[in-house]
C-alpha cells in the first residue's frame, strides 16, 4: 500500500501546466521571429529583383539612367539600394530592408539580383 502523507503532490498539475504554457509561448515567439526574418528577406529579393529589371530596361540609355531606375524602384518598396553595378548590357543590384522585431538585432535582410535587357525573339 501507499503511504504517502495526503496532499504533498497537491498543485503538480498546475506547475507542469505553466511549464507547458511557458514552453508554446516561448516556441510561438521563436517562430513570430522566423515569419519577421523571412519577410524581411522576401521584401529585400522583391526589391532587388524588381530593381534590376528597371535598370535592365534602362540600360541601354545607359548607367546613370539603368541605376536611377533601380534606386527609384527600390525606395518604392520601403528597401535601400547598397549598390548597382552595370557590366556590360547587364545591371546587378544589392539591397537591404529592413526587419521588424527580434531579427532587427541581426541587421537588415540582403539580397542580390541581375538581369539584363530582353531582346526580340
Amino acid at each position: 500500500m501507499n503511504a504517502r502523507p495526503a496532499g504533498r503532490e497537491r498543485g503538480s498539475a498546475t506547475v507542469l501546466a505553466v511549464g507547458a504554457m511557458a514552453a508554446t509561448v516561448v516556441l510561438a515567439a521563436g517562430f513570430v521571429a522566423v515569419g519577421q526574418a523571412g519577410a524581411a528577406r522576401h521584401r529585400a529579393q522583391g526589391a532587388a529583383d524588381a530593381a534590376a529589371l528597371a535598370g535592365a530596361a534602362k540600360v541601354l540609355i545607359g548607367e546613370e539612367a539603368a541605376c536611377g531606375a533601380a534606386a527609384r524602384l527600390v525606395s518604392g518598396n520601403g528597401a535601400e539600394l547598397q549598390s548597382c553595378e552595370v557590366n556590360d548590357l547587364e545591371v546587378t543590384v544589392r539591397v537591404t530592408a529592413d526587419a521588424n522585431g527580434v531579427p532587427a538585432v541581426f541587421g537588415p535582410a540582403q539580397a542580390v539580383s541581375r538581369a539584363g535587357p530582353v531582346m526580340g525573339l
